[in-house]
């Protein structure tokens, strides 16, 4: 399986880091040794004295496309979950600044949270999916799939067109403003609507 992950889709997080609004979806990869395991908590790593939460709503796929038409898009999940893209934000400024990818800063071991999912019939409207991260029972993010630049049907056709998307794949549709450090000790805490989605404490 892969982690194909989502940036600048939410308009008011673009703001927030300062980043120019994309023409088109911009997209970066996670390996599956990213996934955090279940249970364990997340070790900041050594190489970053900066890393950040970004929660996002998490889509798995359940059968193999290619060339997706949007319209036809919704028959290829029929779960929505809520996880982190942790992400290394000291380290991923240096590699901006110096043209390189991302991944040291945005795919190492632990630094995809996966929480648990919901069959997507349990949604009134998909386009209105409200979703949020508490740290240390303080909400820090919120965000709403109406809010999507770009919404997962959309998602679906834009990624297929470049990478086969094959059963378990697992799409981070992108994070609402609110990201910020995390630190020894905090605990997060993933919400979509009432519902915990996750819990993990950051070592």
């Amino acid at each position: 399986m892969k982690i194909i992950c989502i940036g600048r889709n939410y308009a008011d997080h673009i703001k927030e880091l300062d980043n120019n609004k994309p023409s088109e979806p911009i997209i970066f990869l996670k390996p599956d040794t990213a996934i955090l395991l279940k249970k364990q908590p997340f070790f900041i790593p050594e190489f970053s004295n900066d890393v950040h939460h970004e929660v996002e709503l998490l889509v798995r796929i359940n059968k193999i496309g290619k060339h997706i038409d949007q319209k036809f898009a919704h028959k290829y999940y029929d779960e929505i979950g809520l996880g982190i893209d942790f992400t290394a934000r000291d380290l991923q400024t240096e590699l901006k600044e110096k043209g390189l990818p991302w991944e040291k800063a945005k795919a190492f071991d632990g630094a995809a949270v996966v929480g648990n999912f919901l069959k997507k019939e349990q949604f009134e409207d998909l386009n209105s999916i409200e979703f949020s991260l508490k740290r240390n029972e303080n909400v820090v993010q919120k965000g709403n799939s109406m809010l999507m630049i770009w919404k997962i049907d959309a998602l679906i056709e834009y990624i297929s067109k470049y990478f086969t998307l094959k059963i378990g794949d697992i799409i981070f549709t992108g994070t609402p403003a609110g990201v910020g450090s995390v630190k020894a000790n905090d605990i997060l805490t993933g919400f979509i609507g009432e519902t915990e989605m996750f819990s993990i404490k950051v070592k």
